[in-house]
């Protein structure tokens, strides 16, 4: 199953307008229980600033949460990395248009980006399963960080992430060079990149597999058949979307024994 394609169709939609995006922004907000990690994590660490940052969002993909960074403090000089050239592209004229002059968007490969002592906040959301090289990156990012600086890293685990279907090995993200990490390995490997202080824990527990599927996989299946079920789609999330915030919430306040997702913390010293 391929992921990318129905992104970039949903994004175009949402790309028509910048209330559009605006709104696209909040969905996916509302929706992704791995933003509802990101969020949390996010503003614990900000409680600790002094209210200026240099933030690295390293392969923003849409740009959702550098948007949601960027929001939190116009004192954030926040540089927002990925392949994908036209994203970035796209990301630098809806920024502009909305008056967020404190980001800026750049195409660049994480496994060759540097830049010393730069940053007192690296995020990378759903981007090292896809990277092959990816104790290169760690290094990358031990660089990049200032003394104190802190990456936070959602990933899919080993623990059924992509949705693995057990019985074929198959991941449901076909764009995935790995399923997942074990919750030792990604320890071990930011060890090795030069990161003392790394804590990781399980996301997408018994709540977050469940609203997983309803917001996603689903979704994601019905439109990899047909296009035609963009027209149904307000409609399930009407009727789902109560199960899809309730279960969300547990899943964030909760803490897991085992889950298909990880979000990782590591410091430089």
């Amino acid at each position: 199953m391929h992921y990318d394609p129905i992104k970039d169709t949903v994004g175009s939609f949402f790309n028509r307008a910048p209330i559009l995006r605006k709104v696209f922004y909040k969905l996916l907000d509302l929706l992704l229980l791995r933003s509802w990690h990101i969020h949390k994590e996010f503003n614990t660490w900000q409680k600790g600033q002094n209210g200026t940052a240099h933030i690295l969002d390293a392969g923003s993909g849409f740009g959702q949460y550098s948007y949601y960074m960027s929001g939190k403090s116009a004192n954030y000089a926040i540089l927002s990395v990925d392949v994908k050239e036209d994203y970035m592209a796209d990301c630098n004229t809806f920024f502009k248009k909305i008056g967020r002059n404190n980001v800026l968007f750049r195409t660049e490969d994480l496994t060759k980006f540097n830049q010393a002592n730069g940053f007192d906040f690296i995020l990378c959301v759903d981007v090292m399963e896809h990277i092959l090289e990816d104790v290169e990156v760690f290094k990358n990012f031990n660089t990049d960080l200032k003394s104190g600086g802190m990456v936070l890293i959602s990933t899919p685990s080993d623990k059924g992430g992509s949705d693995v279907d057990h019985n074929d090995g198959e991941s449901f993200i076909g764009e995935h060079v790995r399923d997942g990490y074990n919750i030792d390995e990604i320890k071990q490997k930011l060890n090795l990149a030069g990161f003392n202080k790394v804590e990781a824990r399980y996301s997408y527990g018994a709540p977050g597999k469940i609203a997983w599927r309803l917001s996603m996989k689903y979704p994601i299946q019905l439109l990899n058949f047909s296009k035609a079920f963009f027209v149904i789609l307000p409609f399930y999330y009407l009727i789902t979307f109560p199960f899809c915030y309730l279960l969300n919430w547990m899943d964030t306040n909760q803490t897991h024994d085992e889950g298909t997702g990880l979000i990782v913390k590591a410091w430089k010293d």
